[in-house]
Order: C-alpha cells, then structure tokens, then sequence
C-alpha cells in the first residue's frame, strides 16, 4: 500500500460524490463514505462485560466452542473461529458451500432478509448465495475481503425465473419489486454495515422504490445515487452488476474477536501474523521474483535468511516471512443505528416490518455455571451490570468524528508504514 492511498481517501472525505476504486473500497473495513459521522462504539453484550481475562482464556483453553462465533481483525484481513456453515434451504442455492462459512451473525441476518422477501412474495424463487469465508476464515481466492465472516455475496431476483449465479442485471430481467424488498429487509432487519452495487442497479431500484412511495429522504441514506448523502449504505463498485456484496456488524463476534486475540493467539489456536514458508530456490529464480510470488518485500526475505546479499543458491531452502492471520485490529466495535424508514407503503404494508432484534447468541448456561466457579463469591457474567443495550441514537458530537478519523489515520499510517 503507497502514499496515494491517503490522498484519495481525504478526496473521499471532501466529496461525497466520489467514488473509491474497487480494490481500495473492498480492501478496508471501512471508508469514510461507508461509516456515517454518527457511528458509535457499541455496548459488548452483557455476557461478555462480565467476563473477567482469566475466565475468558480459561474458556478458550478448556472450551473454545462456547464462545460462540468470533470474527477477528478486518474484512481484507482477519479470521473466522466457530463460523457456522450457511443451511440449505428450498428459499436459496448456496453456491460453493466450502466458502459459505459465516459468522453467527452473519448467518441469520441472511436467512432473515430472504425470509422476509417470501413473506412478500411467497412464490420467490430460491436465491443464489455465493462467497462468505472459509471455515477458519482468511484469504479466499480471489477476494480482497471475505476474511472474518461478515461479507456475503448475495445473488439477485429475476422475473422469470433463478437463472444462473453471476448473470448480469438489467431493467428487463430483474425483479424489482423482490430485489427492493430484500434491500429494504437489509436495512431494516440486519445489521448492514454497506452493500456494495452497481450504480447502474441502484438506479433502478432507486425509482421503482419512489414508484411505489417510498420517502425520498431516507432513499438519499440508502442508496449512493441518483443524489445520496455521501454516507449512504449501498456505494458503487464496479463489476458489481451481478450481485450484491453485503457485509455486516456483528456487535458479538466482533467484540469477542478483540478480547479474545491475545489469548487465542497465546494459546495457538489462531495463526500469527507472520509465519515462514521454506522454498528450495531452482536455476533462474532471483530474491525479486520469490518476492512477487509470496507478496514479500526483498528485504524482509533478506532478514529472515541474514543475507546481506541478492545471490541465491539453486537447491538451497530459504525461509520467507509470509503475512497470514490477523496483524492489527479494531479498537473498538463501531456501529450505526439502522436507518429506518419513515413508513411502509402500502405495497409492503400486508407485511409487519417491525425490524427484527439482533440475533445476539450469549454463552451457554453450561459454560457461565463454570467459569462462575473460577472466580467464588463474585458475579458470573450473566449477572454483570449490561450498560446500555439496544441501539441508541449518539449525540453528533465532533469528539465522535474526531475519534473515528483518529481510527482511519491509525489505520492509514500502519498501511502506509508496511
């Protein structure tokens, strides 16, 4: 990552117009077009604020699955531990389901946004979900992102029929009335962070949703055109005609995912951020082109072998420092309120669209029960003092931009720094 990084983005912060190229929208968990000014750090759910360090590492140590789902670092790097594997179901087609690995959370926000569109329209046919992670999370091929478990490639409705997965949308093969109801369940059910689209799609759901009376004020805070507000939940990427690219907050895999890395690194059961490959160098091969293949500076291969050369031997193994698991997190779990609508019309009114709460799934009554016996004659979790819940709408205070542009620059300055 170079210098031009921070330029376009503080060109992003001063035009709302401008849209971020698609490597650098999709790379970073957030963009300053992405993440409203009223983004706020969340309250951790009441479980884990009890939760002393030495309950949780003993937890990790004795029963890692208890957690529940933990996504760790950042969508463009991270990791997923106890990911739950996307269900079949006649209401959608999982494409890959080796790739359809997602969080808890992630999970049931989908199954609750496609149930909701056949509460609509019962006779939908089934959806095509694509990528969400690996079991374990990481690279997966030729993503950016789809590393923690929070992103999900969502397929489109069609008027006549599923078609086939990545076929292109248009004004005469998509289903409006469907796509719209899944894009509204989106944000008024889920937790969506952003949703990544084709501007030429948002266009047209954009005018069938003001066909049908949708406010036009809170259509601006959904969608990036025709005239969004700069902070609109659904931005334009291109080649992102064929599908949606969602990704959600999830306040509990999240949370669990900062308290529990160290722990989890400590105890071996995530990978460090650098670990070494050995490669046994053939005729020909120079420290520049085992640099490209592993996506390593020279230089770093140069110290992890004490070279203060460029020769290399042929036949001789060299040890290369290759990036993998999480090198950096959030510090902190920021979310926005969901942007509800006004009213419903009465195209959709036959439905109730009372937003669904969030599918928070606590620790078991097993695993509180023992991890109370730790610590004798204090409160276990359950009992901790919860804070706030819900999702309470922060006063615009600049102290909240200040931090939330201190974030990006923190994240700016170690990209800028590898």
């Amino acid at each position: 990552m170079n210098g031009w990084r921070l330029v376009i983005t503080l060109l992003s912060l001063l035009s709302p117009a401008y849209t971020l190229p698609p490597a650098l929208l999709e790379s970073t968990v957030s963009t300053p077009a992405a993440i409203p000014e009223f983004a706020f750090v969340a309250q951790p759910p009441a479980d884990m604020v009890g939760l002393s360090d030495e309950q949780l590492s003993w937890l990790i140590a004795e029963d890692t699955a208890a957690l529940g789902s933990v996504s760790i670092g950042f969508p463009s790097g991270g990791v997923l531990l106890n990911g739950r594997q996307m269900p079949s179901s006649p209401l959608w087609d999982v494409v890959n389901p080796d790739e359809s690995w997602g969080t808890e959370e992630t999970i049931a926000f989908v199954e609750t946004a496609i149930r909701a569109v056949h509460a609509v329209y019962p006779d939908s046919h089934p959806l095509y979900i694509g990528d969400i992670s690996e079991d374990d999370g990481g690279r997966l091929n030729r993503h950016q992102t789809h590393q923690a478990g929070r992103d999900v490639d969502l397929g489109f409705y069609f008027k006549h029929g599923q078609g086939a997965w990545h076929t292109h949308g248009t004004s005469r093969n998509l289903d409006l009335p469907r796509n719209w109801a899944l894009v509204r369940a989106l944000v008024v059910h889920t937790d969506v962070e952003t949703v990544l689209l084709d501007r030429s799609i948002q266009r047209l759901l954009y005018d069938y949703a003001v066909s049908i009376g949708e406010d036009r004020d809170w259509l601006r805070d959904v969608f990036q055109v025709p005239r969004g507000t700069g902070q609109s939940l659904v931005r334009h990427v291109p080649k992102h005609r064929n599908h949606y690219h969602v990704r959600f907050y999830n306040r509990r895999a999240q949370e669990a995912g900062i308290r529990a890395y160290k722990p989890l690194l400590e105890q071996g059961k995530i990978k460090p951020p650098v670990v070494y490959v050995n490669h046994r160098v053939r005729s020909g091969q120079t420290l520049g082109h085992l640099a490209r293949r592993y996506g390593v500076s020279v230089r770093a291969i140069q110290a992890a072998n004490g070279m203060r050369g460029t020769m290399l031997r042929a036949g001789r193994s060299y040890r290369i420092p290759v990036r993998d698991g999480v090198s950096r997190l959030p510090e902190a779990v920021q979310v926005t309120p969901r942007r509800l609508p006004p009213f419903t019309p009465a195209t959709l009114a036959a439905v109730d669209w009372t937003p669904a709460s969030h599918p928070v799934s606590p620790l078991g009554a097993e695993a509180l029960t023992r991890l109370a016996a730790l610590n004798p004659g204090k409160h276990s979790p359950a009992l901790a003092d919860p804070g706030p819940t819900g999702f309470p709408w922060p006063d615009p205070q600049v102290s909240e931009l200040l931090f939330w542009y201190y974030q990006e620059y923190s994240q700016l300055k170690a990209e800028l720094s590898m």
